[in-house]
């Protein structure tokens, strides 16, 4: 599989040997940091990346099919949505920024910047990226993030107005567990892309996507794809059948059992 990253000339993936067995995990890691240099990411971020990979190694680094079933709900929950919003800290932007782009001119959903560690030169920084990759506008830039979630003390608590204060779905991605529970107090669905099963972000989403999420977000762009043509009753349908609680079970099973086998293959 091409790396995202192989277009560019004298950059990252000049650092990587063509035949390394880890190659695109390692271009990854140095656009995380190439990122972290220039400002929209911060160490912490690394931290987060560093555990999630972790956690897909217990996957197989393959979207599988729990995940897929996952996938086929957000597809037609953010279909059926009036306001879907897409949130974006800094490492969704500087690994996918190009896809989510894509993503929110297939649903008409605003992009929304929305972090932890906030400062405006963080949030302009990220604005810029995804400009860059061609979003014509960026929520929660600035003044822009105005209002706030209610019972949320954190810097997430600022959100755009016109993004996800008034949104019916949020999508996010390596998120705190605290923002989600709060969004789902307020009677919004979360769709949460996270490799960790356990977290609380995991627990308390409407749907949650064990995967990673630069498999994800392509994917889930081409089911909605595939979704456009089906009925509103038959989308209801697909979400009302979801149930999280089940498919997360699924995925922890699915790394027990793949510990098993990796132990017995020593």
């Amino acid at each position: 599989m091409d790396s995202p990253y192989d277009s560019e000339k004298g950059g990252i993936s000049s650092l990587v040997p063509e035949n390394h067995p880890r190659r695109e995990s390692l271009l990854l890691r140095e656009r995380l940091t190439e990122s972290m240099r220039e400002g929209s990411v911060v160490p912490q971020g690394l931290i987060a990346h560093g555990r999630g990979e972790c956690f897909d190694y217990l996957l197989g680094e393959r979207t599988n099919d729990f995940a897929m079933k996952s996938i086929d709900a957000s597809a037609a929950l953010l279909l059926i949505s009036s306001h879907p919003v897409i949130s974006v800290n800094g490492n969704m932007a500087a690994l996918t920024a190009r896809e989510l782009v894509k993503l929110s001119k297939e649903i008409k959903a605003p992009l929304e910047v929305n972090l932890f560690y906030r400062n405006h030169e963080r949030e302009v920084k990220i604005e810029r990226t995804l400009k860059e990759a061609g979003a014509e506008e960026v929520l929660g830039v600035g003044n822009d993030a105005s209002a706030t979630i209610p019972e949320l003390f954190s810097e997430r608590r600022r959100v755009s107005p016109r993004g996800i204060l008034v949104a019916d779905t949020v999508f996010l991605a390596m998120e705190d567990g605290d923002r989600t529970e709060a969004l789902t107090r307020m009677g919004k669905k979360v769709i949460a892309v996270d490799l960790n099963p356990l977290s609380r972000t995991s627990l308390k989403a409407s749907i949650t996507i064990v995967d990673n999420v630069i498999r994800v977000v392509p994917l889930l762009i081409k089911r909605i794809e595939e979704l456009k043509g089906k009925g509103k009753d038959e989308l209801v349908q697909i979400v009302n059948s979801f149930d999280n609680r089940k498919n997360l079970r699924e995925a922890l099973q699915f790394m027990s059992e793949r510990l098993n086998q990796l132990a017995l293959s020593l």
